[in-house]
């Protein structure tokens, strides 16, 4: 049977991947578990993982040169989430090792929750809620009406795309950038990122996450926008300048925020950012739900079921240079 290591924490474990999954696993991989409460360092992981020929990790795992270097049985590194910036594909290459990654299962819990606090800022439920809980009584503030507001989007993938459309269907104007998009949308208009800043009364960040994109919401984006404007960032906290965001913040410049991603570990929001009064911030949660985990947590166990049989597994990104994917197969037939 093909060997496989899982490196979710125990904490982790329930919400990323669940026993379903492990179960469906178990029952084609020997699957040995990470059972600890903390995420399994470079040098611990290389130990732990000597003779397995899978490692299955979940998005806190880092995969640099010297796991590959240094695991000569390992022929594949599966990571059970989108992002795999943290994994040097190029040093895998090198080593023969496949990396793949799950897609996105989570469009609609983000979008959903890019929703829900495009509402809350605008309304300013949380808040109201917040010194309800604290025995005072909060004034009657006139709120945003999401209808015949103007809406901003960054970023026309699946996550931005559906929440184009819901917004149009509230009745918003929808202006959106994206130079790599190429699918157009009803209701939706393509512009400039600037003219994004200097419309919108929601500005919504959902660009993928690269060196081109690094800050791309800067001071200067910041100083840009409509003052009285809420900005919402559910998608990576590196495609934020976070004192600048603060400072826009601080100043009153901007009405208010939501973030659920920053600069902190396992890409939460930075603390001192979410305390502010006018943020309203969760810790990673928008993707967060049981159909969302269930899509990517199967989604990798048919990656291994596929590797197991012989089979290059949809999500695979360095196919050609997988050689040690040979023994894998010769060990199970």
């Amino acid at each position: 049977m093909i060997r496989v290591l899982l490196t979710h924490p125990t904490s982790s474990f329930e919400r990323y991947f669940g026993p379903a999954a492990f179960a469906a696993l178990s029952k084609f991989a020997y699957v040995e578990r990470h059972n600890s409460e903390q995420p399994l360092t470079t040098p611990a992981l290389i130990e732990r993982a000597q003779g397995f020929q899978v490692i299955l990790s979940e998005r806190a795992t880092a995969a640099p040169p010297a796991l590959f270097a240094e695991l000569p049985d390992l022929c594949a590194f599966v990571r059970c989430a989108v992002d795999i910036r943290t994994v040097d594909v190029e040093a895998a290459s090198r080593h023969g090792v496949l990396v793949t990654h799950a897609s996105a299962g989570f469009i609609s819990a983000v979008t959903e929750w890019t929703l829900g606090a495009m509402i809350d800022l605008a309304r300013g439920i949380s808040r109201s809620s917040e010194i309800y809980h604290r025995g005072a009584t909060p004034a009657a503030e006139m709120g945003l009406q999401l209808n015949g507001a103007t809406l901003g989007i960054i970023g026309l993938g699946a996550i931005g795309s559906r929440l184009a459309n819901l917004a149009v269907q509230l009745g918003m104007t929808v202006l959106a950038h994206d130079p790599y998009a190429t699918t157009d949308h009803d209701g939706v208009e393509r512009v400039e990122f600037s003219t994004v800043l200097t419309q919108a009364d929601i500005v919504v960040c959902l660009a993928i996450a690269n060196e081109k994109t690094e800050n791309m919401f800067d001071a200067r984006a910041f100083s840009q926008m409509k003052s009285g404007a809420y900005f919402i960032n559910p998608s990576r906290g590196n495609l934020v300048d976070e004192t600048a965001l603060a400072n826009a913040l601080a100043q009153g410049r901007l009405a208010g925020a939501a973030l659920d991603v920053g600069r902190a570990g396992d890409q939460m929001p930075t603390p001192a950012l979410a305390a502010m009064d006018s943020v309203l911030a969760t810790p990673h949660v928008g993707g967060l739900t049981p159909p969302a985990v269930a899509h990517q947590a199967f989604e990798t166990v048919r990656q291994i079921e596929a590797l197991a049989a012989g089979k290059i597994p949809e999500g695979a990104v360095n196919t050609a240079f997988a050689t040690r994917l040979a023994s894998v197969s010769k060990n199970n037939r």
